[in-house]
């Protein structure tokens, strides 16, 4: 199951899955988009891509489609709750309504998807694994007006510590992903079309490694850590960003 399916890292999750053979509920508001990933997973190898229209910070709905998705795909196994939004600006100018919106979509519709997953799992005494994908700002702070972001993927990252020792002896794992700047939509939702290139070279200039990550590359990771390699880790952060953090850590 993987929230936050229509297009990024979510939709590259699904589409890294489908070509596993492994069948997929997939969720996400924006329907059209939605649906056009599920058809694409479909036809790349998955067994069945079922799409759940759903907005994650509306709990009754969201717990409603993910008990939709268990009647149609079976209880899972993994899951991967990857809805996020990024809004902005100077925090002193910042409205209210978008650090709400933020906070209420990445840290709350995380948070919401966890509590339903693992009651789910419990419900049937099932072992699983849940990837939340988080973000270096929850552990550095930056310029031009990430508050609201930072602060709910720090949440994130908090939440996953958290939940993994609460659900450890059920079997249960919790881990977050990573991920630094990655060709996806989210990482130009901001930016004018004509001021990408020079934003381009002003990011990719600030990456040890000298440029973005490709979306496969963070589904590829997500999926590692839902399989049984990655068995005796719970609790934990796996970083893929290109150096930042590494570079960040360095003290002069």
């Amino acid at each position: 199951m993987i929230t936050g399916a229509a297009s990024g890292i979510g939709a590259a999750i699904a589409l890294e899955a489908a070509g596993r053979r492994l069948p997929l509920a997939l969720l996400d508001r924006d329907e059209p988009a939605l649906a056009r990933v599920a058809e694409e997973a479909e036809a790349s190898g998955a067994p069945t891509a079922a799409a759940f229209p759903v907005d994650v910070t509306d709990a009754a709905a969201l717990e409603a489609a993910l008990r939709a998705a268990v009647d149609a795909v079976g209880v899972p196994g993994g899951a991967v709750c990857s809805a996020g939004v990024d809004q902005g600006g100077p925090s002193h100018e910042l409205p209210v309504a978008v650090w709400d919106r933020v906070i209420a979509v990445n840290l709350r519709g995380t948070f919401l998807a966890c509590r339903t997953l693992a009651g789910i799992l419990l419900e049937h005494g099932r072992t699983g694994a849940i990837v939340c994908v988080s973000s270096p700002f929850a552990s550095v702070g930056a310029p031009g007006g990430t508050a609201a972001y930072s602060a709910s993927k720090g949440g994130v990252s908090a939440l996953v510590r958290s939940l993994a020792v609460e659900y450890a002896r059920a079997g249960i794992r919790f881990n977050a992903l990573v991920p630094g700047a990655t060709e996806t939509p989210l990482m130009w939702a901001s930016v004018a079309d004509d001021e990408r290139e020079r934003m381009r070279a002003v990011v990719e200039g600030e990456i040890p490694l000298g440029r973005m990550a490709d979306p496969r590359e963070p589904a590829r990771a997500a999926l590692w850590l839902l399989s049984e390699e990655a068995a005796y880790m719970t609790g934990a952060a796996l970083v893929l960003d290109g150096g930042i953090l590494a570079r960040s850590s360095v003290s002069v």
